[in-house]
């Protein structure tokens, strides 16, 4: 079986490597807009189904093929935050999440031809208050623009604003690998190299 990963995340790359699978990138202009009829909860799993179909449409890849999409939000009171397109939306986001807890949900579509898994996994991330210096340091010295809600756990935030993490810590950087690698272990693939 050959693993196909649908996302130009470096992160999600750096994760589906560390768990021992070997794969290509490919990455597809797929539509992202949202419809108002979804709810906040379906909205990363829909757009991981629909990465993974354009995949499939747009290179149709062989039987042997598992295509591997996701795709990550960040929610704070019923208000998706996607990624910042410049400085003042970035600052505005971490603004408001500042001293508050907010929930990363990542959706996950792993797909063949003839058969789809999908799934979502929540993590709570628990930010202490953010000081505005702190805040225009990490704009000015890091890349949030990204990244879901403007930060990356895995970076200077994380380790500077953090208080806790209730989930998956890997979830929150874009890839819930416990559940990706029992999934596919349902398609024929485990990450184990003989």
């Amino acid at each position: 079986m050959k693993l196909v990963l649908a996302s130009q995340s470096p992160r999600r790359k750096e994760l589906l490597q560390l768990a021992g699978f070997d794969f290509e990138i490919m990455v597809t202009g797929a539509d992202e807009t949202l419809d108002i009829d979804w709810k906040i909860r379906e909205v990363p799993e829909i757009l991981a189904r629909k990465k993974a179909a354009a995949i499939f449409q747009q290179f149709h890849p062989g039987n042997e093929t598992v295509v591997i999409a996701a795709d990550t939000v960040v929610v704070l009171d019923g208000k998706i935050f996607n990624k910042p397109t410049n400085e003042s939306e970035a600052l505005y986001m971490l603004e408001t999440l500042s001293g508050k807890t907010h929930s990363v949900i990542t959706g996950v579509c792993i797909r063949t031809s003839e058969r789809e898994e999908s799934f979502i996994d929540e993590s709570k991330v628990f930010f202490r208050t953010l000081l505005k210096e702190e805040l225009i340091y990490y704009i000015n010295h890091h890349n949030p623009f990204d990244k879901a809600g403007g930060y990356g756990i895995q970076d200077w935030i994380g380790v500077r604003i953090v208080e806790r993490i209730e989930g998956c810590y890997f979830n929150v950087m874009g890839l819930p690998v416990r559940k990706v690698i029992e999934t596919l272990k349902q398609f024929g693939l485990s990450g184990i190299k003989e």
